[in-house]
């Protein structure tokens, strides 16, 4: 695999020849690129599309996290996605 951080791709391509998956917060995923051996971090804009935003050797893949998660809220701002509530009740 070439480089392809920033790259939009779908949540299947992203899960694709992965043996692991994972939402550790709230709109950023991991996956394992077994092919490569690599783990793919990539923040969910909607349902089936994921912005790919970086793939890391297993022990890197906490600290990547950790600057990752603070930006999940910006990128998708920056992307327009509309944050789906229906899990939640409306405030009154």
């Amino acid at each position: 695999m070439n480089n392809i951080k920033g790259r939009l791709v779908s949540k299947d391509a992203f899960l694709m020849n992965s043996d692991y998956a994972k939402e550790p917060y709230e709109g950023i995923l991991v996956s394992s690129d077994s092919e490569n051996k690599q783990y793919r971090i990539g923040i969910q804009l909607d349902e089936n599309q994921v912005l790919l935003v970086d793939q890391v050797n297993n022990w890197e893949v906490k600290e990547k996290l950790v600057s990752w998660i603070p930006r999940v809220n910006d990128i998708q701002r920056q992307y327009k996605v509309k944050n789906d509530l229906q899990n939640y009740d409306e405030l009154q």
